[in-house]
């Protein structure tokens, strides 16, 4: 920049920095700094031209406009203020800083001592202070050209009762994927891109939800073993989507991609996570936050040197304080105003609804949240715990919210690992949890039915390992949980043995059969549908590589397999409305006749008693369910789901409804044709279930 750029007052809102043809308007709250100034970049990010102190002071936001900047600027923060970590503050001039704002990075943040601002040998640790300058390793912000032509583009706005999500990692998914091209995989170019898109049509689901994609550092850990933090769960900017997920085009490349996922009527949701910063404890780095304004950022204990930590990762943001609410509320707002997308998956979300300590239902964030125009109308899904005391608040949140159900995941698991007493909690789980969720106006998809998720064990591991096998970690496999509640059919890992083969498969349909059949709102996991494996890894977190990367090639028949299986599931899911239910159903009376909604059957033929719930070593269960009669007064609505998770077989009766000459055998887990248009005579007759198996039949 040749000449000193004029300044202007400029304005205290919007927050961020605003191109408007004329200048860029400069924004950034800190109601403690003494001095801010804005740092100007070359096009390189290498050399720091011009900084500028914004004088103006208006409401606790720092504030100016500089006339004849461009979209494209690179630029960052100085902060001056007390470093005083006894009393919160830990301001340090010397570290150029994020604008917590900021629409877009350029380049990563690359971890280094310099970041930290005190001194790292010293005795006295964080109360001591950095003198060195870290701009050299810090990404710069970059001033942004918000326009774009979304043309004809319409959001799917699909029925909660129709949802099926697809979790995926933006990078994992496509990487290896060899009908995308190479410069686009790993990026949201590729997820874009006709393969990446034809996969999630055929297969059925209707929502990707995104693994954090918000700007990340890696821990100091990580990168001195030379990993990294490959799920993202370290934001350090809640505006800008990280640089690696970009093949060329920044912001422009994320709006594209949503663009051809709604065209073929998929919706995006991104997984989230306000409930802290990847700045870590009072030992982490100084890149946004913490060199802003402490204080006010993040929350403190009473000695306000250390941070309460109700997330594991050592700090907890401040939704109490209005400013860093407002933040969280202009960053969801941003997405889907400016990005279109159409849902939000919040991690660890009882963090953000705690009032003082405790969990608080009628928090500051849930009221925001339900008065809000823009956010009120997407999908809300809350993971309903912490990691503070009275965390675990499933079923508790605003009608608004959906829950990550984690009662489904661990009930389906033990109970087709054989586990005595679950008839009644798997009987629950497959008609919605309504104990959890039948109040004050929700619906069954409330429940975010889940098997598996990022964090633990692929549908595959858990039906071929008992213990976790984290070594590639680093952490001498002390990290990642040990209640997997999984089930290795008989040897730990691969194994060419034929019996334990088909027995993987089969309990691998059972698991996918129990996911998409129940009441509620289904997520599967990218890669489940053919057998993807880690090896046995339960938190492959910093595992950038082909243990996390989805396989396209070389998979198994059984794999192939269970991808048209779950195709079926899908198929039926979507056409019977009888699996999607808007309603709970306790086993009434439907259209005034004797017929209930919902019926639950012991394999005699009778309806459940008590001894059959109370008997510990029960373990097969029938669930009659009735949706109505179709347009056409056909009957097609009834179903009954058997499910044997017994090591032997049993003969189960066919319950007598007076409706229609018999059943139609769909799926039965244990053939390996998967079943077909067979069918069983009479309302009598006993139907053989092989152990380990699950099958469904409609009423003729």
């Amino acid at each position: 920049m040749a000449e000193t750029p004029r300044l202007e007052s400029g304005n205290p809102a919007p927050l961020s920095a605003t191109w408007d043809g004329r200048g860029v308007n400069f924004a950034l709250f800190s109601a403690n700094a003494e001095k801010v100034e804005l740092c100007l970049f070359d096009s390189t990010g290498r050399k720091e031209q011009q900084r500028i102190e914004l004088r103006e002071y208006t409401n606790e936001v720092w504030h100016g406009y500089v006339v004849g900047l461009q979209p494209g600027q690179l630029y960052g923060y100085r902060v001056s203020g007390p470093y005083d970590p006894r009393n919160g503050h830990r301001f340090n001039p010397n570290k150029l800083l994020i604008d917590p704002y900021a629409r877009a990075l350029d380049g990563p943040i690359r971890y280094s001592d310099a970041h930290l601002g005190y001194r790292k040998d010293s005795s006295r640790a964080d109360l001591s202070f950095d003198r060195r300058d870290n701009a050299r390793q810090m990404a710069k912000c970059v001033v942004v050209e918000p326009a774009f032509s979304w043309g004809a583009e319409r959001q799917p706005k699909v029925p909660w009762s129709d949802t099926v999500i697809y979790e995926l990692h933006v990078k994992g998914f496509t990487k290896l994927h060899p009908d995308v091209p190479e410069p686009m995989r790993g990026t949201f170019s590729g997820l874009a891109s006709p393969a990446a898109i034809e996969h999630l049509t055929k297969l059925g689901v209707t929502a990707i939800e995104l693994l954090p994609v918000h700007a990340t550092c890696d821990e100091r850990h990580l990168v001195q073993g030379d990993r990294t933090n490959y799920w993202g769960y370290s934001s350090v900017n809640f505006f800008a989507a990280d640089p690696k997920f970009n093949a060329e085009g920044r912001i422009r490349e994320f709006k594209t991609m949503v663009v051809n996922l709604h065209a073929a009527g998929i919706e995006v949701f991104l997984d989230v996570v306000y409930n802290h910063t990847g700045e870590g404890d009072e030992l982490g780095p100084t890149l946004c936050y913490r060199g802003i304004d402490n204080a006010s950022y993040y929350r403190l204990q009473d000695d306000r040197r250390r941070y309460l930590d109700f997330t594991g990762c050592g700090n907890t943001l401040n939704l109490t304080n209005p400013r860093v609410l407002q933040m969280v509320l202009d960053s969801l707002r941003f997405w889907v105003q400016e990005l279109h997308v159409d849902g939000f998956r919040f991690d660890l979300t009882s963090a953000l609804a705690r009032e003082f300590h405790d969990f608080d239902v009628g928090s500051g964030f849930f009221d925001a949240i339900s008065q809000d125009p823009v956010l009120s109308n997407v999908k809300l899904i809350a993971e309903p715990w912490d990691l503070g005391m009275d965390g675990y608040q499933l079923g508790n949140y605003p009608p608004l919210w959906s829950e990550w159900n984690d009662k489904f995941r661990d009930a389906s698991r033990r109970f087709w690992r054989g586990d005595e007493g679950m008839i009644g909690r798997m009987a629950s789980r497959l008609a919605g949890s309504a104990e959890f969720f039948d109040w004050r106006g929700r619906r069954p998809w409330s429940s975010i039915n889940f098997i598996t998720a990022h964090d633990g064990f692929t549908l595959n591991d858990l039906v071929s390992y008992n213990g976790k096998h984290n070594e590639a970690n680093g952490e001498n496999n002390r990290d990642g949980t040990d209640n997997n509640n999984s089930w290795n059919c008989g040897t730990e890992g691969p194994t060419d043995d034929p019996q334990i083969r088909g027995l993987r498969v089969r309990q691998r349909r059972n698991l996918m059969a129990t996911l998409l059949l129940a009441q509620g709102a289904p997520m599967m996991v990218a890669g489940d549908e053919f057998g993807r494996t880690q090896n046995g890894n339960n938190n492959a977190y910093c595992q950038d590589n082909e243990m996390s990367w989805v396989h396209w090639d070389s998979r198994a028949p059984e794999d192939e397999e269970l991808m048209e299986f779950t195709h079926q599931l899908l198929r039926l899911r979507r056409e019977h409305k009888v699996f999607r239910l808007p309603y709970f159903v306790h086993g009434e009376a439907v259209d005034g006749s004797d017929v209930k909604n919902l019926t639950w059957l012991a394999p005699e033929g009778h309806e459940m008693r008590r001894e059959n719930w109370d008997t510990p070593h029960n373990k097969t269960l029938g669930m009659q369910i009735y949706g109505g009669a179709d347009a056409k007064g056909n009957l097609d609505e009834m179903f009954v789901l058997l499910l044997n998770a017994h090591h032997g077989p049993v003969g189960f009766r066919l319950p007598h409804t007076g409706l229609g000459t018999g059943w139609e055998l769909i799926f039965d887990t244990a053939r390996t044709d998967g079943g077909g248009a067979e069918f069983v005579q009479g309302d009598a007759d006993h139907y053989p279930m092989l152990d380990r198996s699950f099958v469904l039949l409609q009423r003729r």
